[in-house]
């Protein structure tokens, strides 16, 4: 059985997942001590999956991943989006994916689960960052 974890903020229920690891990161991370908690919990659970040869996919925010809502939460979305890439390259040999979902803040939180719930499960892409909305075009990443 897959694992989803959905931040409350967020406003949906995680879905049952019958394979992987769905990991939405959390917008706002204030503390040295939440960033770490974060990293850890998603860790953990790609850690998991990976040894069960599953995918994962994490969303992040575009604005936490332009550093538009602070340094530790930058850090954490680019810190996912490196571990995805770096994991790729193994699950590949495997038959795993891991991917991010980039999203901007005014995006329906269902639409941008149906997009990693996608990911998720359709084997064929790994190691992507996926943007959701124009909001990082013409920007640098953090």
């Amino acid at each position: 059985m897959g694992e989803a974890r959905i931040p409350e903020a967020v406003g949906i229920d995680p879905p049952s997942l019958p394979l992987g690891f769905l990991f939405w990161a959390e917008t706002r991370i204030g503390t040295w001590e939440e960033a770490k908690a974060e990293l850890s919990l998603a860790f953990e659970g790609s850690r998991e999956s990976a040894q069960k040869e599953e995918s994962f996919v994490y969303i992040v925010s575009n604005d936490a991943l332009l550093g538009r809502t602070g340094g530790l939460s930058a850090m954490v979305a680019a810190g996912l989006l490196s571990g995805s890439r770096t994991a790729a390259v193994e699950g590949w040999k495997k038959g795993w994916t891991a991917n991010v979902v980039a999203y901007e803040a005014d995006q329906d939180p269902a639409s941008v689960l149906e997009r990693a719930l996608h990911l998720l499960e359709d084997g064929m892409i790994s190691g992507e960052l996926v943007h959701l909305g124009p909001g990082h075009v013409g920007k640098a990443l953090a």
